[in-house]
């Protein structure tokens, strides 16, 4: 990845799953593609690389991953179009710019690496900054609202439901009797010394999964999820493509069951006619590796976790006809 502007911050970020997601988006219709994590733009680059006839529009919350990724997109010019929003508002990103439809949309969940490095943003148990963690610098809710501010148990109940974190009470018990933490250094020694010393010897740094589920409680990353990926499907034409990659098992599950849903999962039994009305608007993708390949993992740590899922756009069907449903009904829901 190249730099940002010299006014700027260094935004450099390796892209996870390069090669697959740029055959993922292969033979979608010409068109607009959503990136609606945009990041770094590295996905992004490869795909105005490798298809001319596809143009991007780039949503990020993040104001410096926006300025970086205009920068390094700049040679292909107004094939690049932008938006400073959350990726749950990406239908009015696309009204913004007048487009009627897309043919695809990528989102790359979680946080990118230059976030992480930079100390000031408090993302990291690795560099000394202030408990910020948020995507958007203008969001007033910061980490120090839920570290210092939340009741015990509310504090315990959230790194255990977003950080799979087995030690989640005694990690809050330790948090609040700490008070007042102001840095991520300080936070991270409670939390190492709050969990037992046997446990702190495998699966990596002890303060890992608490400031991942305290970054995603800060943004709300789990609870925008949904709406954003039903309003990807809504906006795709058929033959486009949603491809979304997950670093937590929480936004996986989230994942899977929209997708789930909207293939059109029959909630009738299998030995009778479907009578729920179940509406088809996309096909899972068979064939595309779920896991980044092993030497990619080696070089790049953030794809170790990573999971990659996707789906195809197709004209709605009714399940229990199979006959092509009229948009409207679509539109309104009905089945």
């Amino acid at each position: 990845m190249s730099d940002a502007p010299d006014s700027g911050p260094q935004f450099n970020h390796l892209p996870v799953m390069l090669d697959e997601i740029t055959d993922v988006f292969s033979d979608v219709p010409a068109g607009v593609v959503v990136d609606a994590t945009l990041g770094g733009g590295g996905h992004s680059a490869s795909l105005l690389a490798s298809r001319p006839d596809l143009e991007i529009l780039g949503i990020d919350q993040d104001a410096d991953a926006l300025a970086a990724a205009t920068a390094r997109l700049s040679e292909f010019g107004d094939r690049l179009r932008t938006s400073h929003r959350r990726f749950d508002e990406l239908g009015e990103a696309i009204e913004d710019h007048n487009i009627e439809a897309v043919s695809g949309v990528l989102f790359d969940l979680g946080v990118s690496s230059p976030q992480l490095d930079r100390g000031e943003r408090g993302f990291s148990y690795r560099h000394e900054g202030p408990l910020d963690m948020r995507m958007d610098a203008d969001q007033k809710w910061s980490a120090s609202d839920v570290v210092n501010g939340y009741a015990e148990a509310d504090l315990a109940r959230t790194i255990r439901r977003y950080g799979d974190e087995r030690f989640s009470s005694r990690i809050a018990r330790a948090i609040c009797a700490a008070r007042p933490i102001q840095t991520t250094s300080e936070l991270a020694a409670v939390v190492t010394d709050a969990i037992p010393a046997a446990a702190r010897r495998t699966g990596g740094h002890p303060a890992k999964r608490t400031f991942q589920a305290i970054r995603i409680e800060v943004n709300n990353e789990l609870e925008v999820l949904p709406e954003a990926i039903d309003q990807a499907i809504g906006a795709t034409v058929p033959g486009g493509r949603i491809a979304v990659l997950s670093y937590h098992s929480g936004e996986d599950r989230i994942v899977k069951g929209r997708f789930t849903a909207a293939s059109g999962a029959c909630e009738c039994p299998d030995d009778l006619p479907c009578v729920c009305g179940a509406i088809q608007t996309v096909r899972l993708v068979r064939g595309i590796p779920k896991r980044p390949s092993k030497v990619e993992e080696a070089d790049n740590r953030r794809a170790s976790s990573a999971r990659l899922r996707v789906v195809e756009r197709i004209v709605p069907i009714r399940k229990s006809d199979g006959q092509p449903v009229r948009t409207r009904e679509v539109e309104r829901g009905d089945g």
